[in-house]
């Protein structure tokens, strides 16, 4: 795209990382971030010549963005994650629902899309404690403009005044939106010890996880899991509470079969995760799922398991792993 003024894409262009992060807290999906993203830059780019400076150009891009995303929102369901649906078994042995909802399901947020070798540690922090899939889930059940009051407050900081003006209203409305969100999000702040960063942590607990599955050793899976542990694996809308349902569930259901499977580790919304290949009809491999796990002092509190082989492309990954 041919760029109106040679400053444009100098000035536009560092701050679409952060821009793709902000569109997936308001939409949930990184496929409809990525989309918003590019209108984004086009709208910026189609106005560039009335833009005057007034106000910072990340600024003007997040005006755009916002407001991109909340026509965008007008037309889109809730996403959701099966928790969001009804509540979980403590048996692993239940008949898992076959019914295929017709909502749109949160999708992952890989790490690989929104992080730089130069990114500031505090500023990584904030990006995986305001991206956690609980959080954004969360987020995904207040009305849109409260979703970007208590994002653009919350998570970046603007002022009560700034934030009425992009949403042509009052600053006491905006601040009474930021309450109400508040209220309803109070049960999804996340805990300390989630948010610290503990790399050399979670690519042990990823490894071990791994190889939990290559070996099918249930001891070794039970021991990573928490007591209150919790599995969602989306688009089934059956999930799992409880150390003793998920290790039954994946010990007899998931491990008969899981030795024959492929896995690329990864990260996603600040986690460690998993990408699983399993052997097709033809005999390549082909993809299957992305597990991301949410630990906690060590131990994996959630895992999110998303059964849809068309996330692999945002994370990199081909549709099929070649021997």
């Amino acid at each position: 795209m041919p760029s109106p003024d040679p400053e444009f894409a100098r000035l536009a262009d560092p701050h679409r990382r952060e821009l793709l992060v902000h569109c997936y807290r308001m939409l949930g999906s990184f496929h409809d971030a990525e989309d918003l993203v590019q209108e984004t830059y086009l709208r910026a780019w189609r106005a560039y010549d009335r833009f005057e400076h007034r106000a910072s150009m990340r600024t003007w891009l997040y005006r755009i963005a916002t407001r991109a995303c909340l026509t965008a929102l007008e037309s889109k369901g809730r996403r959701v994650l099966p928790s969001g649906l009804g509540g979980a078994s403590d048996d692993w042995q239940i008949r898992l629902d076959g019914r295929r909802y017709e909502v749109p399901w949160l999708e992952p947020l890989p790490d690989s899309a929104v992080h730089d070798d130069g990114d500031d540690p505090a500023a990584i922090a904030v990006r995986h404690e305001t991206t956690r899939l609980a959080f954004v889930a969360a987020l995904q059940q207040l009305p849109a403009k409260q979703r970007a009051v208590l994002v653009l407050r919350e998570v970046l900081e603007w002022p009560a005044a700034e934030v009425a003006e992009l949403l042509d209203t009052t600053v006491p409305a905006v601040n009474s939106a930021l309450q109400r969100a508040r209220a309803q999000l109070a049960g999804a702040s996340p805990a300390e010890e989630e948010v610290v960063m503990t790399p050399d942590i979670d690519a042990d607990v990823l490894d071990r996880f791994v190889t939990a599955f290559e070996n099918a050793d249930v001891a070794l899976l039970t021991e990573l899991l928490r007591r209150d542990v919790e599995l969602e694996m989306p688009p089934i809308p059956t999930w799992f509470a409880g150390r003793e349902a998920v290790a039954g569930f994946f010990g007899n259901r998931i491990f008969p079969s899981a030795t024959n499977r492929f896995f690329v580790r990864t990260r996603a919304n600040g986690c460690p995760a998993v990408a699983t290949y399993q052997p097709a009809d033809d005999g390549r491999l082909a993809a299957h799922s992305i597990q991301v796990l949410e630990l906690v002092d060590g131990q994996i509190a959630h895992v999110y398991a998303f059964l849809d082989p068309s996330l692999f492309g945002c994370f990199g990954l081909p549709a099929v792993w070649e021997r």
